[in-house]
This record gives C-alpha cells, sequence and structure tokens, in this order.
C-alpha cells in the first residue's frame, strides 16, 4: 500500500525536464553569463585556433601535436555540449529540455570528460616516451599510433559511459520533473527517480575512481619516470629545459583534475557543508574551465604553436 501511494504521489517519465540552472540564485543567476559566456567563447575561439593551425601547417603533422589537436577536439566538443544551454538557462530562465534529449547530454557531458582524462594520459606517455627513450621517440611514437590511441580512448569513454542513460531509461517513475542544475548531469536526473537507484549511484562512485584513478595514476607513474630521468642529467640547464618541456602538460593537468576533484569530494562527502548552489557552480566551471584555458596554456608556452599563430595573424593583418 505504502509502494502504490508513493507512485501514484509521483510523475510518470515526462516527455521533458525543466533545468532550473543554479537553485538559490534566481534572477541574479543571469550576471553569471559575464563568467561563463567569455569562458564558453575563448574555448570555441581558442581550440578552434589550435585546430586550424595543426592541420594547416605541415610542420605540426607530428605525434605530438596531433595529440594536441585531439585534447583540442575533446575541449571544444565538451564546452559546446553544456555552454550554449548553460548561458540559456542562465539568461532566460529555467527552459525545458526533451527526455531524450537530457540522456544524450548526459551521454556525451560524461563521455567527453573520460575521453578528455584518457587524452592527457595519452600525453603523460608521450611525454615521458620524448625525456627518456628520445633516441627510440620516432620509432615507438608514430602517426598511426596516435590514431590507434585515440581511437582506443574513444571506444573506452563510449563503452564505459553508455550504462549512465541506460540505468536512468530503466525507470519510469520520477518525483519531479525540474532538476536544479544547469544540465543533465547523471547524479542530478538519479535524484528525482522514483525507485531503487544503488545500481546508479554505485556505478557512478566506481566509475569516477576507475577511470579518474587509472589515469591519474598512469599520469603519475609517466612523470615518476620523467622525474628519474630529468635528475640523473648532468646540469641544472639541461634539467630546466627537460622539465620545462613538460609544463604545459602539468598546467593543463592542474587545470582539469584540481577543479574536478573539488566538485567530486563537495559532491560526495561535502553536501551538509558545501551549499549546493556551490556545488552546482564548481560542476560547470569544471566542464568549462578546462577547455578555456588549454588553448591559453599551450597557445602561449608551445614555441612552435605561438610562431604559427602570430605569422597568420600577422599576415592577415597586412592584408587590411
Amino acid at each position: 500500500m505504502a509502494e502504490a501511494s508513493q507512485l501514484n504521489a509521483t510523475l510518470p517519465r515526462p516527455a521533458f525536464f525543466i533545468l532550473t540552472g543554479i537553485p538559490g540564485l534566481g534572477g541574479t543567476q543571469a550576471w553569471l553569463t559575464l563568467v561563463f559566456g567569455p569562458m564558453y567563447l575563448l574555448a570555441l575561439m581558442g581550440n578552434g585556433a589550435l585546430l586550424a593551425v595543426v592541420q594547416t601547417d605541415s610542420t605540426l603533422q607530428q605525434p605530438v601535436f596531433l595529440l594536441l589537436a585531439t585534447l583540442a577536439a575533446t575541449d571544444l566538443a565538451l564546452a559546446t555540449s553544456i555552454g550554449p544551454g548553460l548561458l540559456a538557462v542562465l539568461w532566460l530562465g529555467p527552459r525545458p529540455v526533451p527526455y531524450a534529449a537530457c540522456l544524450i547530454q548526459m551521454f556525451f557531458v560524461h563521455t567527453l570528460t573520460a575521453m578528455e582524462s584518457g587524452v592527457l594520459l595519452a600525453m603523460a606517455c608521450d611525454h615521458a616516451v620524448a625525456v627518456g627513450r628520445p633516441l627510440h621517440y620516432p620509432i615507438l611514437v608514430t602517426k598511426a599510433h596516435v590514431g590507434h590511441a585515440a581511437m582506443t580512448l574513444a571506444l573506452r569513454a563510449v563503452a564505459i559511459v553508455v550504462p549512465f542513460p541506460l540505468l536512468v531509461a530503466q525507470f519510469e517513475h520520477f518525483r519531479a520533473k525540474s532538476i536544479d542544475h544547469a544540465y543533465c548531469a547523471h547524479m542530478a536526473v538519479v535524484e528525482l527517480v522514483v525507485g531503487d537507484t544503488r545500481a546508479n549511484n554505485l556505478y557512478g562512485l566506481a566509475l569516477s575512481l576507475a577511470v579518474s584513478g587509472i589515469d591519474i595514476l598512469g599520469i603519475s607513474g609517466s612523470y615518476g619516470l620523467i622525474a628519474h630521468t630529468v635528475l640523473r642529467l648532468p646540469t641544472w640547464e639541461a634539467r630546466a629545459k627537460a622539465f620545462g618541456t613538460c609544463s604545459s602538460h602539468i598546467c593543463v593537468i592542474l587545470a582539469f583534475y584540481v577543479p574536478g576533484l573539488f566538485s567530486y569530494l563537495t559532491h560526495r562527502f561535502g553536501r551538509n557543508t558545501v551549499p549546493k548552489p556551490v556545488h552546482i557552480l564548481l560542476s560547470n566551471i569544471y566542464l568549462l574551465l578546462p577547455p578555456a584555458l588549454n588553448p591559453l596554456i599551450y597557445g602561449i608556452r608551445t614555441k612552435q604553436i605561438r610562431d604559427r599563430l602570430l605569422e597568420t595573424f600577422m599576415f592577415r593583418k597586412s592584408q587590411f
């Protein structure tokens, strides 16, 4: 009887959800477009420019730059998966999202996040080979190997994230159709479900620990090998130069994992201490900040890309 009354008090599977944005802020959340708008624009322009430069300049058709292009493409897709909807919710207020579109967004957001983590791992391995085995680098790391690695990472991301929308799709009843979030995050939708959601919770936890944990261990191991090799170099100048080749990648790793780790910890363990608006704000920053910062980091600190961008800009300026 209790279960029947609970089902009567809930909604059947809705035709659409309503994204409310960041709860508690009301109309003031429109001002956040001044923060997220430039971030999204920078992600589009920066990553688009990186992809264009790598594609058009034959001297950049090398494995390390192809990995960078893979990262830029992932960032571009990740920012676009939430950017337009986020800005629409912040500026125009709550908006409806069809049920199927919500599940599709959930799939792409989490897939692209897993893909980005994997690309950062691949870039760390590339740096480890370049520093530790420089003479064998052209043989061990080729354009074909980069292509195979990118395909493997994409398949891995798809395979591990597909259960997310499938696990949600099995539920027929929901407590409400308003999602207190700016995009269709997996756990934000699960919170509305009526039924046993232990499988969703456990899979989400296991996925976060497995993917991020394995990738972080791999990155740490790669940089452990790099440090071991660099510290054996005879001069301080040689050590500084070797570490300098990895500085851009280290900055990108920190930009991705630090906000992500903080957002994850506040969601899992800080629900009673961290206000929900803060958690939702952090989760949006986590998805938009790395795509906005990565092109700046590599554009400023990578000489070949910086010079190519300056040449392109000066050439176009001279035409006018």
